[in-house]
């Protein structure tokens, strides 16, 4: 508790919304509209309502995460990560559960300006974001304490925030977006990946049934590496199928950067995962930069 006093209510907000992480809600849509740029069909007002809507859906995922995280008794004083916001007595529940209802509010209201854009399709998506974004720890059946978490990440951060991006702009689904979102959706679920395994011991005190909780370390280490290896196949599949260039596999260029990420998770405990969990993050985004670049060029 004498950490809130030292901590502003500006700085405990920022905390809670989990800043690091947010680069997994860049790189759909990043990704996304370099495709449409790369097919000569792109608005930059869309993308940026779009990167707008999914930020907000994120820190609107990650108050509710801490806000029940916090109520079913899953952050402890044994915890690993970064600091919960509600368990460190920086934030109450009531002023949380406000601050959900309006970002995930400010998320519906921007979004209907891609409604009026691009129809029905993106109001589909946009509610059932939200939803799931709820879903994720609370309701009666919370898909991180369900071993659904992981699943909920690769889809809507992965298929739906790419696909649905490149969707905006041209107004249908292609067999390339979905294919394009593979890669996104796995680095960006690898994130989830660290962070469960980092927890794995925690969450089982805790009855939180996470993918790593069910399957175990071996599993969660191989999930990762797959990821990977999947995210890079992904290229070689693009440039035999589709008329890209060369530069297509600009992302080759994080090798190095994803060895070090298996020898960090195959070595480090604890707190120390915490390292790779930021670099995880950090991966995904320099992936994703040079993926949109490659798509573009």
């Amino acid at each position: 508790m004498d950490n809130s006093i030292s901590i502003s209510k500006s700085q405990s907000w920022l905390l809670a919304s989990r800043p690091k992480t947010l680069l997994a809600a860049v790189v759909p849509v990043m990704v996304g509209s370099a495709l449409a740029i790369s097919q000569h069909q792109f608005t930059l007002l869309l993308s940026l309502i779009a990167l707008l809507c999914s930020i907000l859906i994120q820190v609107g995922t990650n108050f509710t995460n801490d806000l029940y995280d916090h109520l079913k008794g899953s952050d402890t004083t044994k915890r690993k990560g970064p600091k919960r916001v509600l368990s460190a007595g920086l934030i109450s529940p009531s002023e949380m559960k406000a601050a959900i209802l309006i970002v995930f509010s400010l998320a519906f209201l921007f979004g209907l300006y891609l409604v009026f854009s691009a129809g029905v399709v993106i109001l589909i998506i946009g509610v059932v974001s939200i939803l799931a974004g709820l879903a994720y720890t609370a309701g009666p059946f919370p898909l991180a304490y369900n071993g659904f978490g992981d699943l909920f990440v690769f889809v809507f951060f992965g298929i739906m925030g790419t696909a649905g991006t490149y969707y905006l702009h041209l107004h249908e689904f292609t067999l390339l977006a979905l294919l394009a979102a593979i890669p996104v959706g796995a680095l960006i679920t690898n994130i989830l990946v660290v962070n469960n395994f980092r927890d794995i011991e925690e969450d089982r005190e805790s009855n939180k049934i996470t993918l790593a909780v069910k399957l175990g370390k071996p599993f969660t280490k191989f999930q990762f590496v797959l990821s990977l290896c999947i995210s890079y196949l992904i290229l070689f599949l693009l440039y035999i199928v589709y008329d890209f260039s060369i530069l297509i596999f600009l992302p080759l260029l994080t090798l190095p950067v994803a060895y070090v990420q298996i020898e960090m998770l195959f070595t480090f405990e604890g707190p120390q995962l915490n390292k790779t969990l930021e670099l995880s993050a950090k991966y995904a985004a320099v992936f994703g930069l040079l993926f949109s670049l490659g798509i573009i060029l």
